[in-house]
């Protein structure tokens, strides 16, 4: 049984809700639309601003396209009224970060800066030199360009340079000279 995929989705005001052919979903709200489409052996019950999503039988991958589907239509819908958001933070001497023009611009310790084209969709801004925020409504896409940036410098475990999640603890060894203190 998935409880995952048993939960009810709540329909907010302002969000409207489009099941085309083979269960393809258009997602409309206040800060923009999304589209995706599902298995089509799924069935969605809509009354009273509410979303039920059903499977037809209990074999094993209904049983896991069932609450993946129920999670991503409920991420569909939070996306478009919400929206989503990643924090990073970079951590080292002369790290910064600027946008310029569409295109995030990092200088991490490389003998060269780092470029990302920002895709449409998303938005990428630097309050500070050393902060990052990615946001979006596809959390997928969100995630993802956070992710790509991070994966450019990973924090070390040594001194804890890099590009880190705000809020990550970072995991630090000591070096070779603590143990002959001892």
């Amino acid at each position: 049984m998935s409880r995952i995929g048993n939960k009810i989705i709540n329909i907010p005001s302002g969000v409207e809700v489009i099941f085309n052919d083979n269960n393809a979903v258009v997602v409309k709200g206040p800060k923009g639309e999304l589209t995706d489409s599902f298995n089509e052996n799924l069935s969605f019950t809509v009354e009273d601003n509410t979303i039920k999503v059903s499977r037809p039988n209990e074999t094993k991958f209904m049983k896991q396209i069932h609450g993946t589907t129920r999670s991503l239509l409920a991420n569909m819908i939070e996306g478009v009224t919400e929206g989503f958001k990643k924090e990073l933070e970079l951590v080292g001497i002369g790290y910064r970060a600027a946008m310029d023009n569409n295109k995030l611009v990092l200088n991490i310790g490389f003998s060269h800066p780092v470029e990302f084209d920002i895709e449409e969709g998303i938005t990428v801004e630097t309050p500070k030199p050393t902060a990052i925020i990615v946001s979006g409504v596809n959390k997928q896409r969100v995630g993802e360009l956070a992710s790509n940036i991070r994966a450019t410098r990973k924090p070390e475990p040594y001194k804890g340079k890099g590009i880190r999640y705000k809020g990550e603890h970072v995991r630090r060894k000591e070096g070779k000279t603590a143990s002959k203190a001892a």
